[in-house]
């Protein structure tokens, strides 16, 4: 299949292997020293079925890493100040390295309040002001986990960025913006002319069509087309949308926002959905947890 094409595929699960191996190897080493075993905890609320699973991963990466994990439920109808009492805990716990609040949260429950309740040293999800704006600044943080995944991705495969033009369909505070900082940061992975596209861009095809990367996070599948990408561009699809299908075991399928065999024959690099970005998320969130335990960001 994939020899017909000229592009080469970002393999987004053979990068998490590699560094979930690495992080392995230094937990036991940490082990071995007598040291802390890093801790991480998981707040799920309600059954949302793309968050079940994504939690379930990372309680798998954890283990397979060697990581302590706990794992706190809910159902849908916990209020604001039951979870806010359960991250001041969380905060408070000695023993809790960090732990991620996993969204989306029922319309009862203020997410910005949330993000903003979580110790900022504990914040593994890189979602607090406060990492956000050190982020922004260029000092150690912990950086949001799919952007920092997606950089860790350009660097492994030593794709080139510096003076080239991306553009980043999507202003999200998760992927969008995150992205768009560490994209125009100094050094590599870095140094590029960012271009920021949303829902209210005009000449949107223009913009794709100049960009050498492309990084699609607008949770639209199959947005991007062949007709919107120039010859050898490099295309970062974050896109995650569960589309019905009659061909799988589940019932769906998980769509990117890239037509995928229409855009890869011009692409000189391109992840696949599943398999490219998705795994790299989890690997950032293990490695900001490993850095969360020795105290590596803020003393």
């Amino acid at each position: 299949m994939e020899a017909q094409y000229p592009y080469q595929l970002i393999d987004g699960k053979a990068v998490a292997a590699q560094i979930k191996k690495e992080l392995a190897e230094e937990v036991a080493e940490i082990k071995k020293a007598g040291g802390k075993i890093p801790h991480l905890a998981a707040v799920l609320v309600g059954h949302d079925g793309g968050s079940e699973t994504y939690v379930a991963n990372k309680v798998k990466n954890c283990e397979e890493i060697g990581f302590k994990s706990t794992l706190i439920r809910y159902e849908d109808d916990v209020t604001e100040d039951e979870i806010l009492r359960k991250v001041e805990e969380l905060n408070n716990d000695a023993d809790i390295d960090g732990f991620i609040v996993q969204l989306p949260l029922p319309g009862h429950i203020s997410e910005q309040k949330v993000i903003e309740a979580i110790d900022y040293r504990k914040d593994v999800d890189g979602f607090h002001p406060i990492n956000v704006g050190r982020m922004s600044l260029g000092l150690p943080c912990f950086k949001s986990a799919t952007p920092a995944g997606i950089i860790e991705l350009l660097k492994r495969y030593e794709i080139e960025t510096k003076g080239k033009h991306c553009v980043i369909l999507g202003r999200s505070n998760i992927v969008g913006k995150p992205m768009a900082t560490l994209m125009m940061q100094k050094g590599y992975p870095g140094d590029c002319t960012v271009t920021v596209c949303h829902s209210r861009s005009e000449n949107l095809k223009e913009m794709c069509q100049q960009a050498d990367i492309i990084i699609a996070a607008l949770g639209v599948p199959e947005f991007l087309k062949a007709d919107m990408v120039k010859e050898g561009a490099v295309v970062i699809d974050v896109g995650t949308t569960r589309m019905p299908s009659s061909v799988t075991k589940s019932g769906y399928k998980l769509t990117g926002d890239v037509y995928f065999n229409e855009v890869a024959p011009k692409c000189s690099y391109i992840t696949p959905v599943p398999g490219g970005v998705g795994p790299m998320t989890i690997i950032s969130l293990m490695k900001n947890t490993l850095l969360a335990g020795k105290k590596e960001i803020f003393k």
